[in-house]
Order: C-alpha cells, then structure tokens, then sequence
C-alpha cells in the first residue's frame, strides 16, 4: 500500500479500498482528486522554502505525520509575509485559508493563541500555522491576502477580545456592541449576566 493509501485508510478505512484511478466517490469523469501528498519530507521542503522567504518568522515545528498533520508556530508579526508566500509560492502553493479560530490558555504570558488553517489543493495538504500574542497585544489583519479571514478575525476579536491591526471593519460579529467582556475567555463567568438579545437582521452583522 502506497503512504497515500496508508494516510486515506487513517482518515477513511475504505478509501484505501477504492481503486483511486477511477477517482473517489462523487469527483466527476476527468477531474481526478489529486493524491495526498506523502509527509515524510514534505514538510522539511516547505520549511526550506519558507525560511528563504520570510527568514526568522518560523519559532517551532510540531509534526504528527501518522495523521498528516503539521503546525508551525510563527512570529506574530510575520503572519502577513508567511501567509502570503504560502499562498504565492509554487513550491508551496497553499492557496487557500480554510479556517482560523482562537484559544485561550489563561496561565502562559501570551495567553492567546490564533490558529490558521491553510490548503493546497494541487498537492491535496494542509498546514497549520500558529502564532502567540498576550493580552492587549495586536495581530496584524489577514484580510488583505485572504479576504475570508476578515469575517473570523471578528469573531476572534468579538469572543476573545484579540484586536486585528488594520482590519477594515473590527467590531462585534457575534454578541451585541456594548456586551461587556469576551465570552469564550477561559475567566468569562459560566452564570449568564443578562437575557441576550441578538442582531435584528443580517444588516447589524454586514
């Protein structure tokens, strides 16, 4: 069995079984999914690349190649250069932003973590990239390289109380504008302070 194979079988048990060169189930006539990209020294490549592009922007690198997964953590300022050589560069290719959402670890000093979720669709790969800023402290937006990050920046910002320096348009996307705290803070109180009443109509969000 191919390390694709062996990778599919983790994610989906029959996909090993199916004869990918009719391609998987639903994929039309001629438009073959491409095949997962064997990690082993893949992601060595990308961080070579990654490095010549942004250099010093990588702090830590976390694999769990068993799974097809990979983290890197970055600078926090390095975001906007990292993500857009992800996205530009042909040996990397990571065209798309498929997810990006907040933690919360009160004990660490930068307590608050953003966590990107990148894809290639030509190589059929997915990177995660991280990065660590303390309370009060700012992320640069992404929403001029992926527009799509603008809507959950806001939601980052609006439940974590994380700001996004030079996002277009930053306010609450979620919770009403004078909703006092960050619901989704570890140190929010479980005990609701007040009825929540919600958005009117879609034109309170837009």
């Amino acid at each position: 069995m191919s390390a694709a194979a062996r990778v599919a079988d983790l994610r989906h048990p029959p996909a090993a079984e199916e004869d990918h060169r009719q391609g998987p189930q639903g994929c039309p006539p001629g438009r073959l999914a491409a095949p997962l990209e064997p990690p082993m020294g893949a992601l060595d490549r990308e961080l070579e690349t990654l490095n010549a592009r942004v250099p010093g922007a990588v702090l830590q690198v976390e694999e769990r190649p068993e799974r097809g997964m990979f983290w890197i953590q970055i600078r926090p300022e390095a975001i906007v250069p990292v993500a857009t050589a992800l996205r530009d560069d042909r040996h990397l290719d990571y065209a798309m932003l498929i997810d990006l959402h907040g933690q919360d670890f009160p004990d660490r000093e930068q307590r608050f973590e953003c966590v990107y979720q990148f894809h290639s669709l030509s190589r059929n790969r997915r990177l995660w990239v991280k990065l660590r800023v303390a309370e009060g402290e700012s992320v640069p937006t992404l929403s001029g390289v992926f527009p799509n990050a603008e809507w959950c920046e806001r939601e980052i910002f609006d439940l974590f109380g994380v700001p996004f320096a030079g996002h277009p348009d930053l306010r609450r996307i979620l919770m009403p504008d004078d909703w006092d705290g960050h619901p989704l803070r570890k140190d929010y109180p479980l005990v609701g302070r007040r009825p929540v009443i919600l958005f009117n109509s879609v034109d309170d969000i837009m």
